[in-house]
């Protein structure tokens, strides 16, 4: 073959890449805009009246109009999230996707290895929906600010702290908190919040991670002091309190979130279309203020944003839950 022939046939072969590219993207973009082709099916894993399903029926309404397709939500209620979280990355439909809580897209299968589904091998991130800090609280008359974590250093395990289970966030956070500080308090899992506050209120408990929506109107009451947000900076849904930084807890970024996440099956060019639609829905006033009732900030993000989140927080939590063998209910 000589140099010429070698030439005609390298040109036709970048000729012949471009052209298959170039078509890639045209049916890639083709996909996109025929789907949705049938009904939607949006799986939630709590029940009617919690804040994954209330957010889940409060997205599903303006989604429909954008893609223009009914949206069929059901509840699938179990295993924290988990029985609907592997209903969703078992789906092969390429209609089927959930609003989920962030531990059910980080550390579902670090916390229980009998899970049956892997969040990071078989979800896809979608968007971000919305974001919370934890609240760090202690009962009414304890000291605040940096007293508050002098007090508790010299306590050591004399203090204890109450958390709604095993393996839930408000157990992660608060070994996270004693990994990052000076604080030993000692662990008591209660049935849920309703029994942390009592145990707060009633002196048996000296401090807890709550969500702001829970815990905001007993401080706000008088009835708890809030000591600090777990977020990297102060937040609007916790107003007046600083973050553990700024009372000398280093690295230190710790936020409850929900997202939507689609099955590994779905087209990456179906999960953009999706993911543009549900972060522009989720930033509009009417939404903004309909989370914000349910104690969310609003997000918003690309599929890439999520899975950078996914990342930090199965970085964080998992490295907890690992040197301290944890193990969820």
């Amino acid at each position: 073959m000589t140099e010429s022939t070698r030439s005609t046939l390298y040109r036709r072969s970048l000729m012949s890449l471009a052209c298959a590219a170039a078509l890639g993207c045209s049916v890639g973009a083709v996909q996109a805009e025929q789907w949705p082709s049938k009904p939607l099916h949006l799986i939630v894993g709590f029940p009617a009246g919690s804040s994954p399903d209330l957010t889940a029926r409060a997205l599903a309404e303006p989604l429909e109009k954008a893609l223009g397709q009914t949206i069929i939500v059901e509840n699938k209620v179990g295993a924290g999230g988990n029985i609907a979280a592997e209903a969703v990355a078992k789906a092969t439909d390429g209609h089927t996707f959930s609003v989920m809580i962030n531990g059910n897209m980080t550390i579902a299968k670090l916390l229980n290895p009998a899970v049956r589904y892997d969040p990071v091998k078989d979800l896809q991130p979608v968007s971000l929906i919305g974001v919370a800090p934890l609240v760090l609280a202690a009962p009414a008359n304890a000291p605040e600010g940096k007293a508050f974590f002098a007090a508790g250093a010299a306590a050591g395990s004399k203090w204890s702290y109450g958390s709604p289970g095993v393996g839930t966030v408000g157990h992660l956070g608060m070994e996270l908190l004693k990994s990052r500080s000076a604080l030993r308090p000692e662990h008591v899992p209660y049935a849920g919040y309703p029994q942390v506050y009592q145990g707060l209120q009633g002196g048996d408990l000296q401090l807890s991670m709550l969500p702001p929506a829970l815990a905001m109107q007993q401080i706000q009451a008088g009835k708890l002091r809030g000591i600090g947000v777990t977020s990297a900076a102060r937040s609007p849904l916790a107003p007046g309190l600083p973050s553990l930084k700024e009372l000398g807890v280093q690295n230190f970024d710790l936020e409850i979130w929900n997202a939507v996440a689609a099955p590994k099956a779905m087209p990456r060019a179906h999960v953009d279309k999706l993911a543009a639609a549900v972060s522009a829905i989720v930033r509009t006033p009417d939404m903004r203020a309909k989370l914000a009732v349910q104690g969310w900030q609003v997000v918003g993000s690309s599929p890439e944003g999520l899975s950078n989140r996914i990342q930090q927080d199965v970085k964080a939590l998992g490295t907890i839950i690992r040197e301290q063998g944890i193990r969820g209910q």
